[in-house]
């Protein structure tokens, strides 16, 4: 790649802020998914307090007409629902930036566009307002926006739609009558159709492409919305969704669904997925295929429960008592949510092992433009009954070189099917005999091969022989990626190497560009770098240098190039 130059291509971040119980959310969503029908590429950042009403919340929208790959500090534009946005984040406003507000609590200090709401919509419809001001100093049509507001309220709530589109034409027959506080977005020739999708929409979707029949969960902030896209769509693909008294009860009934033959999936979050531990040794040792998504954010105990942080590689790695062996993704877009997801239930199925998918509140909540997923049919057969090749009289637990068993579903044949959590024999009946103990743990270990033959090698981008190479694992992608273009800007020689699969780790996909870079980072969202020792641990390379965020904010671009300049 070239280290000439570049000039850095135009965004715009458009924050909106207030309380919780304000609608600003509502608002958020209706301008990102205006957006993206507009043509812009989109990245959503949502920052919320952990209660009901009141608090300080930020839903930002970074949009582009080209792709868009991370989150933005500066604004461009802030509407500020309440005083306290204006208090807290008119200092982040970029040279060009701008403010919306109530006429109350508007400012002189910069472009200001003083807005008299109850005027315009009363106390009810202010957020409609609010969201016609916007799109209209943003420059979308207003038919287009009409048209997202009625896709989103005009079923449920159809005798508000009126009152709601009556909001906003008076919204954008005001802004016509105002001074041009920012410059308008430029128009966009080419719209392919595309998805609004958040992370953990796309873990749901990558599930039920993957032939998804059941998902338990106990509700754990970030990973519910997973749940709730589920229960949208798998009613009618013939499957269930079921909410469990706690979270060991979650994870059994995925066991027993999968066992009885449903591709199952489990989700959750760390304190919940402390607690799935034991269940995770009972799917290993019944070699039961198991999909088990966890959505990070901080800890320990309770932490932050609304922010981000990627602290549970290490408890998600060493999960489970005992030695059995285990694929952990780590996708670090929503395109890489969905994929990911399905590639996890099929190396579930096909190692009979429990598997993860490891995300953060960050990816989970964040919106952005996807092109609709080109895939092939769902890679599900019926189990033979037996298998071709299958000795009889049947076994569960034969052992095999590959340390992969024939599988028959039980009652679905004249085959009994034992399954146990004890130690067992091959046909699955509880033993203490030292030798099958011995011969039962190796047929187990030996899936690792099959495991590892699927890894995912790391994407390297960038200068071969950088003079800095930039490391990062899920969702630190974006940012890691735009930090390197950023500095090669600047005439640096910069490379990333990110992994959305972080075990196992193959040294020989990736070692070659640790030892070939002047320098190595790794970017990583905690406190110890986790990652950078898991990489010493499996190959001897010592990354001493770490951009590490632990605040429970996610990284940026500009927090990057920040660390990486305060330290040198």
């Amino acid at each position: 790649m070239s280290t000439h130059k570049q000039t850095p291509e135009k965004t715009t971040n458009v924050l909106i802020g207030g309380e919780a119980g304000q609608g600003l959310v509502t608002i958020g969503l209706i301008l990102a998914k205006s957006l993206v029908r507009s043509g812009y590429q989109i990245v959503v950042t949502q920052s919320y307090e952990s209660r009901i009403r009141g608090g300080h919340n930020t839903f930002a929208i970074r949009l582009a007409s080209h792709d868009v790959v991370a989150p933005q500090e500066s604004i461009d534009l802030l509407v500020a629902l309440n005083a306290e946005t204006v208090e807290l984040h008119a200092s982040e406003l970029s040279p060009q930036g701008a403010l919306v507000a109530d006429e109350a609590f508007a400012t002189a200090q910069q472009p200001c566009l003083a807005v008299p709401f109850k005027e315009l919509a009363g106390k009810r419809f202010v957020n409609t307002a609010a969201l016609g001001v916007t799109a209209a100093v943003l420059g979308l049509a207003k038919d287009l926006v009409s048209k997202v507001i009625e896709d989103t309220f005009g079923a449920k709530h159809p005798e508000a739609l009126e009152e709601n589109r009556r909001v906003l034409d008076k919204a954008f027959s005001w802004v016509t009558q105002q001074p041009t506080i920012v410059e308008k977005l430029p128009p966009v020739a080419d719209r392919p159709r595309r998805m609004m999708l958040n992370g953990n929409e796309a873990i749901a979707l990558g599930a039920l492409s993957a032939g998804l029949r059941f998902y338990s969960f106990y509700p754990m902030t970030p990973s519910t919305s997973i749940a709730a896209t589920l229960i949208q769509h798998v009613e009618a693909l013939g499957g269930g969704v079921e909410q469990a008294e706690d979270e060991i009860a979650a994870i059994n009934m995925a066991i027993g669904a999968s066992f009885a033959g449903a591709r199952a999936m489990v989700g959750t979050s760390g304190g919940g997925f402390a607690l799935m531990t034991e269940g995770v040794s009972l799917a290993a040792m019944t070699e039961t295929p198991l999909v088990i998504a966890v959505a990070q954010r901080p800890g320990p105990a309770t932490g932050l429960p609304t922010r981000t942080e990627q602290a549970d590689l290490e408890l998600v790695l060493h999960a489970g008592h005992g030695e059995f062996p285990r694929a952990i993704f780590s996708p670090g877009t929503v395109e890489d949510c969905f994929h990911t997801t399905r590639k996890a239930f099929e190396l579930a199925e096909a190692c009979q092992s429990p598997v993860f998918v490891l995300t953060d509140q960050f990816l989970a909540d964040s919106y952005r433009a996807v092109l609709p997923p080109e895939i092939e049919e769902p890679p599900r057969a019926d189990l033979e009954r037996p298998p071709s090749g299958c000795p009889l009289p049947y076994r569960r637990y034969t052992l095999t070189e590959s340390g992969i068993s024939p599988r028959i579903l039980p009652g679905t044949s004249e085959h009994l099917v034992v399954a146990d959590s004890d130690e067992h024999t091959e046909d699955g009946h509880l033993t203490e005999d030292l030798e099958v103990r011995k011969q039962m743990t190796q047929k187990r270990l030996r899936k690792a091969d099959a495991i590892r033959a699927q890894v995912i090698a790391p994407e390297f981008n960038g200068d071969a022989n950088a003079d800095l190479l930039l490391v990062s694992w899920g969702s630190t992608k974006g940012s890691a990626v735009e930090a390197a273009e950023m500095m090669r800007s600047n005439g640096r020689r910069v490379a990333t190497l990110h992994f959305n699969q972080v075990w196992p780790l193959l040294p020989e996909q990736f070692i070659r560009h640790l030892e070939t870079a002047g320098e190595v980072t790794t970017v990583e969202g905690n406190a110890t770098g986790q990652f950078a020792r898991l990489i010493r641990r499996e190959t001897g390379f010592h990354i001493t240098r770490r951009v590490l965020r632990f605040d429970g904010l996610p990284i940026t671009p500009e927090y990057i190039v920040r660390e990486l300049n305060r330290r040198e």
